[in-house]
């Protein structure tokens, strides 16, 4: 076996090549390849990044035998002593999560040790890891709701949406049927429904007053015999008493059990 390869077998009785290198006394798997030729390449050229001074940046998967991901694996073990399986380069404060040369999503250095064993993945615009067989949106860690809308429900102070730092997200409407807006020169808190369309519940002074609104509203609507579940607020800020005398003095109108008889026929 050529130098860092070593063979090894699938179940399957399959003969595959495994490279791996050795690096300031830290022994560091480089990957599995088909052939002999094809680790022993990702072998030489993790040692020639180890003792350059190449950037995370300067790949070129045309070119390269090492994934990307291990190419800033090696990169940030050599400028900073610290490995992680992940692609992250760190910096003094905080770290570079890569998903693909030149793209990356920016973290406090406290979210190290989470993303350290949590791989990102990127569909569409929706950003997530899997977690115990569960897909989890990044923004969730943050407060943000599934389906929140940017720009409406949080926003990024900065204005960059790759910048993932707790300092850099603000969550405006943490709440289901909530939306904050303006109403005579003053915020004040929406509360509405979808029913067949969205049905107005009404304006309140405080976020909780509006998303118990909404709860109550849902709770009826159910309770009406609607075809829909409407996912509720847990409203954590609110001592269960507290809950329950807003939800019992807050009135829902009319026009939200009328929009919901239209629907019917």
């Amino acid at each position: 076996m050529k130098r860092g390869v070593y063979k090894a077998q699938k179940k399957d009785g399959s003969i595959y090549y495994r490279a791996s290198i050795t690096f300031s006394e830290k022994h560091i798997s480089l990957s599995s390849f088909d052939t002999e030729k094809e680790a022993h390449k990702a072998y030489v050229e993790a040692g020639k990044l180890l003792l350059s001074t190449a950037p995370a940046d300067d790949y070129h998967a045309t070119l390269r035998s090492l994934p990307f991901s291990k190419w800033v694996s090696l990169v940030n073990f050599r400028d900073n002593g610290i490995y992680s399986a992940s692609p992250v380069y760190l910096y003094k404060t905080y770290f570079f999560y890569y998903l693909a040369p030149g793209d990356y999503l920016i973290f406090d250095n406290e979210d190290l040790f989470y993303y350290s064993s949590h791989r990102i993945i990127r569909r569409g615009n929706r950003l997530f890891v899997s977690d115990y067989g569960s897909q989890i949106g990044i923004l969730t860690r943050y407060g943000v709701r599934i389906h929140a809308v940017p720009g409406r429900d949080y926003r990024f102070k900065n204005g960059d949406s790759s910048d993932l730092r707790v300092s850099n997200i603000e969550v405006l409407n943490s709440y289901f049927g909530v939306t904050r807006t303006a109403c005579e020169g003053r915020v004040v808190f929406e509360a509405s429904i979808h029913i067949n369309g969205y049905s107005r519940i009404g304006f309140y002074n405080t976020p909780e007053e509006a998303a118990v609104a909404y709860n109550k509203a849902a709770d009826m609507l159910m309770k009406e015999g609607i075809k829909r579940k409407y996912s509720l607020n847990y409203i954590e800020s609110l001592k269960p008493s507290v809950y329950a005398k807003m939800y019992a003095e807050t009135e829902i109108p009319d026009s939200v059990f009328e929009a919901f008889s239209r629907m019917q026929g």
